[in-house]
């Protein structure tokens, strides 16, 4: 199974909000999104499943990925918020009919989250090395086995300036 991570783009600035989950994506943001949505579909990436963290600026790149072709499918995962288990994913993914080698899903979140559960897949162990920018993306061969920790392979970092 392909697996992305796709860091949600460009938000406001934290302190113009009381409730940081409510922070929406910024007009720029919503723009650059959509381009490296255009780009990602011109590559003939498609995802059987785009899970989102439930905050508004994750949602809105889902959406935006979802309205450029990219998938019809999308459902907010709260272990996607900030600070969440990578454990709750891999008892998600155990249970999911997403296994199969051909299927594609998208996980929009948060830094440093997306690189936490990138190292965890693919070392087995956090280091702090790799980071996702907004609106970039990470792509991992998930393999069908019982615990993909430790077990994933790396095959896509871009930043979004690359797809833009």
């Amino acid at each position: 199974m392909k697996l992305y991570f796709v860091r949600h783009g460009l938000a406001g600035q934290s302190e113009d909000y009381l409730n940081d989950r409510e922070r929406p994506l910024t007009e720029e943001g919503k723009a650059k999104t959509a381009k490296v949505a255009q780009r990602l579909g011109q590559l003939g990436v498609k995802f059987d499943l785009i899970l989102t963290s439930p905050l508004v600026r994750a949602v809105q790149t889902a959406e935006i990925l979802q309205k450029a072709g990219l998938s019809s499918k999308i459902e907010q995962f709260n272990p996607l918020s900030p600070n969440g288990n990578i454990q709750d994913w891999v008892q998600w993914w155990q249970k999911s009919d997403y296994q199969r080698e051909e299927n594609a899903i998208a996980l929009v979140g948060h830094e440093p989250d997306l690189g936490y559960w990138t190292e965890m897949l693919v070392w087995g162990k956090f280091q702090g090395k790799l980071s996702v920018k907004k609106a970039g993306i990470i792509g991992l061969e998930v393999p069908n086995q019982e615990n993909p920790l430790g077990k994933c392979q790396l095959f896509w970092l871009t930043a979004p300036k690359l797809l833009l």
